[in-house]
């Protein structure tokens, strides 16, 4: 017991740091053994991440929509944090461009890349199709498949429907409320689950990638990294000073929601992290980001929908020896901030992104192929820039709408108070 309680007292983001140093060096020194030994542990982390992310923003969102009715306006939420999404997406997109004109990731290859094996182009969905989707035939489907869109659109529509019903179906508001709660602590359970989780997916990772596989595109993994750091900490930090707000503040808190984005590779997976730390360490009104977060998880992709494509287009351009026109560059910003709205639930979105936004722009669909083997490294930073973002936007709405806590926030913890009855929120 004195075990166990020495180790609850050790800040969460140092457990998990600690653990993805360790799995670093285990996979390192065990080599491709590793992904055979540690990758069970990683997947049975993840599968118990997903096991509570549907159920999660099923309740929150309902819960959520008819507990803002009559205190702020939905839609003026809903479009401020729409504007948001849009601007963070473009300033992306500026930032992938510019690094990767800096760095030049294509040049001096000399053609010296391979396709990677079995890798199939995607096919675009059409505007039409990815709107159709959002509205579930089945909700029932909807939620034992895991599509989020879906699941928030039917938790809205119900959540509308309670509160226009009104005293008839009070007892039920407080039953889904006394849901919600009941899911955010199965979350707490699960997220202690993290150090172990991560220990086995970046040591699986480490012994099957090695070195060797990633030195031909040194280069452009290079660039997406520090693009998605440039963005993460420059562009973040000018928003978040620009609201009055202090950014290691805010890192400080959604640490723990970073974290697993990177060594989960996955919105969705790190939506219940990514939730509680929005709410419990920075401050933000709970039914708000029970209707921000999750959207942002299927629609807000800053990594795999701006950076990544803006540099693949860049990185493609320059292999095969194009130069790109100014309106190319412009079909490149549109293309990727309309295109990580329009590709919203898609599976594969980052390969989707690219596919869409090459083809806009009139180049070789081909490249994509060169860059599909390195794809998991890559994903890890694209999807914690992703999630970061999902975090940012409604910290400065919540700003400017006066639905952040600014105590809670300026003393913002690293730790989502998993061990801790959350607080109840003021309506």
């Amino acid at each position: 017991m004195k075990l166990f309680r020495a180790w609850f007292r050790i800040p969460f983001w140092q457990r998990v740091m600690g653990a993805f140093v360790l799995g670093a060096l285990v996979g390192w020194a065990v080599g491709k053994p590793a992904g055979a030994l540690f990758q069970p542990l990683g997947d049975l982390y993840v599968t118990l991440i997903r096991m509570i992310a549907t159920p999660l923003v099923f309740f929150a969102v309902v819960n959520a929509v008819s507990n803002l009715h009559g205190q702020k306006s939905v839609a003026k939420l809903g479009a401020r944090t729409f504007l948001w999404f849009g601007v963070t997406a473009a300033l992306a997109v500026g930032v992938g461009l510019g690094v990767a004109l800096l760095t030049q990731p294509g040049r001096a290859l000399g053609g010296t890349l391979a396709i990677a094996q079995g890798y199939q182009p995607r096919e675009v969905p059409t505007p039409v199709q990815v709107l159709l989707d959002v509205v579930p035939a089945n909700p029932f489907k909807a939620l034992a498949e895991g599509k989020i869109l879906q699941v928030i659109f039917f938790g809205g529509l119900l959540g509308f429907a309670l509160v226009k019903l009104g005293e008839r179906t009070a007892r039920l508001r407080v039953l889904v409320g006394e849901a919600s709660e009941a899911m955010i602590q199965v979350t707490r359970f699960v997220l202690e689950f993290t150090p172990l989780g991560t220990f086995g997916l970046i040591a699986a990772l480490v012994g099957a990638y090695g070195f060797e596989r990633l030195l031909p595109l040194g280069s452009f993994v290079f660039t997406l990294f520090l693009a998605c750091a440039l963005h993460i900490v420059g562009t973040y930090s000018a928003l978040l000073l620009a609201h009055g707000l202090n950014p290691w503040r805010f890192f400080r808190g959604a640490a723990p929601g970073m974290q697993v984005a990177f060594v989960s590779s996955s919105s969705f997976a790190s939506l219940p992290v990514a939730l509680r730390s929005v709410v419990q360490n920075l401050g933000v009104n709970a039914e708000y980001a029970s209707f921000a977060v999750p959207l942002g998880a299927s629609i807000k992709m800053d990594g795999c929908g701006a950076i990544y494509p803006a540099i693949t287009s860049v990185f493609v351009a320059q292999y095969f020896g194009l130069d790109l026109s100014a309106s190319q560059y412009f079909i490149i910003l549109v293309a990727s901030v309309l295109g990580s709205f329009g590709t919203a639930g898609v599976p594969g979105t980052a390969i989707v992104m690219v596919t869409l936004v090459l083809s806009s722009a009139g180049l070789p669909l081909q490249g994509i192929g060169y860059i599909v083997a390195i794809d998991r490294v890559l994903d890890m930073m694209r999807t914690m820039t992703n999630v970061t973002g999902q975090m940012v936007v409604p910290v400065l709405v919540a700003a400017e709408e006066g639905l952040l806590d600014r105590s809670v926030y300026d003393r913002a913890s690293s730790t989502p108070r998993v061990q801790e009855a959350p607080e109840q929120e003021a309506s």
